[in-house]
């Protein structure tokens, strides 16, 4: 019950983001505890062995790449291949594939969240007089071990450029599938009852075994 709490969670925050511009799912996996072998107490004979349940495993980040559509928007971009965006902030270099910019009062690209955009040499990024910016001004940046951090960023072991290619007036859609993740829902919420069960079945043994067989 406490596994399927855990995809719960993870499944809702997958619904909430579905029309995020490159949102990432979480995947875990989960592990049997191991087997408890029952022998009769009084002929040693083995009856068979009982399941402990399940445990979460890890806890991954699919990097899997999402549709990318036109947008039309001059400061929208989007990472087509391997790669993030790299941008800076008062917490240091993050990374993100949410390519919806904007220009800063300084003139440079930043994110919603005001962190700056980098290059390809790790330098701000800087807006034409235009309003525009070319895709070759923009950094991709390979990332392994990538790791969420909220607002849509991840950390990392930044490995040198990427493969992508940047495309701009074009954003990365969400890759989360809502009709999907609907149906992973419902799976796991027939888990976590099908747990609720089973535990109302013991508790209910208990029951008869402390006030029928024990007043016999």
């Amino acid at each position: 019950m406490l596994t399927e709490q855990v995809r719960q969670d993870l499944i809702s925050h997958d619904l909430a983001n579905a029309s995020t511009a490159g949102y990432k799912s979480d995947r875990v996996t989960t592990k049997s505890f191991g087997d408890l072998l029952l022998q009769d107490s009084g002929s040693g004979r083995t009856i068979g062995p009982l399941g402990l349940g399940a445990r979460i495993e890890s806890q991954t980040t699919d990097m899997t790449p999402g549709p990318v559509r036109d947008t039309g928007e001059p400061l929208d971009f989007a990472v087509e291949g391997d790669g993030l965006f790299a941008v800076r902030g008062k917490g240091g270099t993050r990374y993100t594939r949410d390519g919806q910019f904007q220009v800063s009062t300084r003139g440079t690209l930043v994110t919603a969240t005001g962190d700056e955009v980098l290059g390809p040499k790790g330098q701000p990024v800087k807006v034409g007089p235009d309003g525009t910016v070319a895709g070759s001004e923009i950094g991709v940046t390979k990332l392994s071990a990538a790791k969420r951090e909220g607002d849509n960023l991840f950390t990392g072991k930044a490995g040198g450029a990427g493969t992508g290619t940047v495309r701009s007036g074009a954003l990365e859609g969400s890759a989360a599938d809502p009709i999907r993740t609907m149906v992973d829902m419902l799976g796991s919420l027939r888990a976590f009852e099908a747990g609720q069960r089973v535990i109302t079945t013991i508790d209910s043994t208990l029951a008869k075994a402390t006030n029928q067989v024990g007043t016999v």
